[in-house]
């Protein structure tokens, strides 16, 4: 069971974050190219071009952006632990549907088809909140100590695939949706207690 009251802090330390890079370069012979300077920033010359409300909006809908991006990361880090602890290293191919597995194996070619940079070497990671619903309810055992209610995990994870929709594709969210955005995230603890 996750502690809910447990908050980790960390503190950056930026010399030691940069000695770490270095020798990470050295170690790997790879190079770790600087962040990129955000979109938005005051140095930038096109943000300020669009128009103010816009540009207000965008900002309001970033804290629903940051929960879900949240939310997502950790749900297929707990389904990836859970089942690697479940299945061992191959648990992949061993325990996630095949249609799971063809969906996002699509969705990783279409990204390569483009030209675009890999996402992720997981595959887990090109999944939905269906699809990890999906791998969940397949896996039950595995997550039965995790979830006190597997129906309502499935419901909980139908409903926030639905609220992602609009948040993905920069669209607002209504007073209701973010009523049932906090409602769903309430849920989904409500289910891990």
């Amino acid at each position: 069971m996750t502690d809910l009251n447990a908050v980790k802090v960390f503190h950056l330390n930026r010399e030691l974050l940069n000695a770490d890079l270095v020798a990470i370069e050295q170690n790997h012979g790879v190079k770790i190219l600087p962040e990129a300077q955000p979109v938005g920033t005051n140095d930038d010359i096109f943000y300020p071009q669009f128009p103010a409300a816009i540009r207000q909006t965008a900002k309001e809908m970033s804290a629903y952006y940051e929960v879900f991006y949240s939310l997502e990361n950790w749900i297929r880090d707990t389904v990836s632990d859970a089942l690697l602890l479940a299945h061992g290293e191959n648990w992949w191919a061993s325990s996630v549907p095949q249609e799971v597995r063809d969906n996002v194996a699509n969705n990783a070619q279409r990204e390569r088809d483009a030209a675009m940079s890999t996402r992720s070497e997981e595959q887990i990671d090109y999944t939905t909140f269906g699809e990890l619903g999906v791998i969940i309810e397949s896996n039950w055992d595995a997550f039965s100590d995790t979830f006190n209610n597997r129906k309502g995990v499935k419901s909980v994870l139908g409903r926030l695939n639905l609220l992602r929709g609009p948040i993905a594709h920069c669209s607002n969210l209504t007073e209701d949706e973010v009523l049932r955005l906090r409602l769903s995230l309430q849920d989904w603890f409500r289910l891990m207690q």
